[in-house]
């Protein structure tokens, strides 16, 4: 293969809904530009796009899947991207690297739930759109209906650029007007015959075509005065106009195909190489600290990894695409993210599994490579060691299901971890992690049949039995009141034994509060012979001399204040640690349910020790029971976390969607409009989401989405406490 220069490539990626066709148009664009021979299909399990075992086994995508074509003497970059929901990663990760979106829409169905999800991150994303109208062959296609609905959703700006003469069984003919001409197929496609509009047709081509012109003209205000001045615009300032319009945004043109009959394809690759821009065309890829690239080949080599998949034959393959410079095979070049070297040993270009080898790639170009030591999905590869150079990463969304999950066989634990480990490198939407506090493998992804997936790979691939556990909550646990408590360890069992006396109070801590040095001491709590050295006596109360003040902030969030308080040598200095260990290793496991502890003042005031008994054992005994005893006398409470969650839905669903949230204790925060949809903003107990995806798709057939970002811990309602203080009283008791 040639090497191709950055003026002679494009990038797209096919977006839209499961089912609209987006496989079998790939296939059909590189069969037009004869990278295969024969085009497959989604029945015979044959395509270039769908090779993996599981999606010939579902028969859809469920991952990207990275190919090229040729035509017109440009090299296209195809990237065939999954359609359900759960899979969004993998469209998010190629809208990163191409230069326009083709969204292909199913025309019996019109509009749908993809068609709407992967409209929202090309808006995020700032990329280029196309619509194709797929499958016109169908007897149900209603090609008005879906350019309505499409004007409804998307707005005015989207605009037809061809129309078919007709749809269902008969399709065979499209009426072009950037050309003006009719492009009539063979039976079983092929190469069209060029043919006039016929005289009934053109009066509505003329009509059509002279609003695709006025929206191209509105693009930039020299074409404006060209058309306001000739009244038109002639094809060179049309395609202008309308490469203008798809870099702003400001035009989303819409063509027809039957991709199963191979007809309609060949006029979409040639818009593709004539009006979709270049990557130098469009912004800038700028770097985590802001700096604009260039995206000129004659700069120094920057690469962005986008994606990389395993292969068994193969092992890691690793997609790139080249921000700037070139690169070819056997170069060395640094991963500036980790600050390690990386050889390219093989130079590939992909269509599917088939991979073909290149000498050089150059700035705009998308390739791959094998065999990189350590670089991931979102790392920068340079020529030059320059950290300014790193390129903005790709945003992935937060997960929004999560599950427990563990092997059968116990003693594939250790296997299982690792593989989940390297699916997240894959597919980073795959969030992995072993919690300490719930004692659970923890894996969290975009939805049910995200995760179900991965369960597939695990069982069918790797042999691994696994199976899913509602996973914990991670609760906390706090008081709302301050509390005194003593504890005295003794323990004599012949030859030096063990002791340890603690008098403390603790109080609940809020950031920017006072201290509070004035304390009530109960009488229990009081010395019987003597006031102690540290306190002087107030009427009722003492005032407490800080000696000394440890700040903890602690790993699971919040802080503990430990005072020392003590004077008189009533406990050695050299003992404070080990009462301090003590009170750590109770909040690590709660008085109440055995969950975190968190926002307490503990003051050390007074104690006991013995010069011969005492030790470091006895004082941390003595601080972690009299720490416990006074947490259960001092207003304590369960914490739960709280979920932001944003749901966007159809508006005529949102008395569903809110009565279902409602359901949930959720407390509404408020509604927006987007679009033509309703954003509805709520904080949700974590308890209450188990599943909500799921059900969120049950409400609302698959129209609502919806993102989730923890926000704080808040109190639990008091039935619920009382109902997990038995719950893991029971279990203490089982135990």
């Amino acid at each position: 293969m040639k090497v191709y220069q950055s003026n002679e490539v494009k990038n797209i990626a096919l977006i839209g809904g499961a089912k609209a066709g987006k496989t079998i148009l790939a296939e059909a664009m590189l069969f037009e530009g004869g990278v295969i021979k024969r085009r497959g299909t989604i029945e015979d399990k044959n395509t270039v796009s769908d090779y993996s075992e599981i999606e010939l086994e579902r028969q859809n995508s469920v991952s990207s899947t990275v190919m090229f074509t040729e035509h017109n003497d440009k090299k296209i970059n195809i990237i065939d991207t999954p359609g359900f929901d759960d899979f969004i990663g993998e469209v998010i990760s190629a809208l990163k690297v191409v230069d326009t979106a083709i969204m292909v829409v199913n025309a019996q169905n019109g509009v749908e739930v993809g068609t709407e999800i992967t409209w929202r991150n090309t808006t995020k994303e700032h990329v280029p759109v196309a619509f194709v109208i797929n499958q016109l062959e169908h007897e149900k296609a209603n090609f008005e209906e879906n350019v309505r609905q499409l004007k409804t959703q998307f707005g005015s700006k989207v605009i037809l650029a061809q129309y078919p003469l007709t749809t269902g069984l008969g399709f065979n003919s499209i009426i072009d007007l950037l050309s003006m001409k009719m492009f009539k197929y063979p039976d079983g496609g092929g190469k069209p015959e060029i043919l006039d509009i016929p005289d009934s047709k053109k009066a509505k081509a003329e009509e059509l075509r002279e609003q695709l012109i006025e929206t191209a003209a509105e693009t930039e205000e020299a074409l404006m005065e060209i058309f306001f001045d000739k009244g038109t615009l002639n094809e060179e300032q049309l395609a202008k106009g309308i490469k203008l319009g798809l870099i702003k945004r400001e035009i989303f043109p819409v063509f027809c195909s039957s991709a199963k009959l191979n007809m309609g394809v060949d006029k979409i690759l040639d818009f593709i190489t004539e009006s979709v821009p270049f990557s130098k065309e469009l912004p800038a890829y700028t770097t985590i600290k802001g700096k604009e690239l260039s995206g000129e080949s004659t700069d120094p080599t920057i690469l962005f990894v986008f994606k990389t998949s395993i292969e068994s034959h193969l092992g890691e393959i690793t997609y790139f695409k080249v921000i700037s410079g070139e690169v070819s095979e056997g170069m060395d070049l640094i991963n500036i993210s980790k600050n390690n070297k990386e050889r390219i040993s093989q130079l590939l270009i992909s269509a599917g599994k088939k991979r073909e080898k290149v000498s050089k790639i150059l700035a705009g170009d998308i390739g791959a490579t094998i065999k990189l030591k350590n670089t991931n999905v979102n790392e920068t590869l340079s020529s030059q060691k320059d950290s300014d150079n790193i390129v903005n990463p790709i945003v992935f969304p937060e997960p929004k299901f999560s599950t427990a999950m563990k092997a059968k066989n116990s003693n594939e634990e250790e296997k299982l971890a690792a593989l989940l480990f390297e699916m997240h490198k894959v597919n980073p939407t795959i969030l992995v992690g072993y919690s300490k506090e719930l004692k659970q493998m923890i894996v969290e992804g975009q939805g049910e049949l995200h995760l179900n997936i991965v369960r597939w790979q695990l069982e069918k691939l790797e042999k691994i039995e696994v199976e899913f556990i509602t996973p914990k909550i991670p609760y906390r646990e706090t008081i709302t009141k301050s509390s005194q408590a003593c504890y005295q360890h003794k323990k004599q069992s012949g030859g030096a034994g063990q002791f340890g006396e603690v008098f403390m109070i603790i109080e609940p801590y809020k950031e920017g509060v006072p201290e509070n040095k004035r304390i009530k001491l109960k009488q229990t709590m009081r010395k019987t012979s003597v006031i102690p050295l540290n306190v002087v006596k107030g009427d009722s109360e003492v005032v407490l001399n800080f000696r000394g003040t440890e700040e903890v902030n602690l790993d699971w969030g919040g802080k503990l204040i430990f005072h020392n308080c003590i004077v008189g040598g009533a406990i050695e200095t050299r003992y404070l640690p080990a009462i301090l260990k003590g009170i750590m290793e109770k909040m690590e496991e709660g008085p109440l349910t055995g969950s975190y502890a968190r926002d307490i003042r503990v003051a050390v005031y007074d104690g006991k020790m013995h010069s011969v008994d005492s030790n470091e054992i006895s004082f941390k005994l003595a601080g972690r029971n009299a720490f416990s005893m006074a947490f259960k006398e001092a207003g304590p409470k369960i914490l739960e976390p709280i979920y932001d969650v944003e749901v966007i839905v159809p508006e005529e669903m949102m008395g569903s969607v809110m009565t279902d949230l409602q359901g949930r204790r959720a407390l509404i925060m408020g509604m927006d409009s987007e679009g033509n949809y309703q954003k509805i903003k709520a904080r949700v107990p974590l308890a209450e989401m188990n599943k909500y995806s799921t059900a969120l798709s049950s409400i609302s057939s698959g129209r609502a989405t919806f993102s989730v970002k923890f926000a704080e811990y808040g109190q639990v309602p008091s039935d619920i406490q009382g109902k997990l203080l038995k719950t893991y009283a029971e279990g203490q008791e089982e135990e």
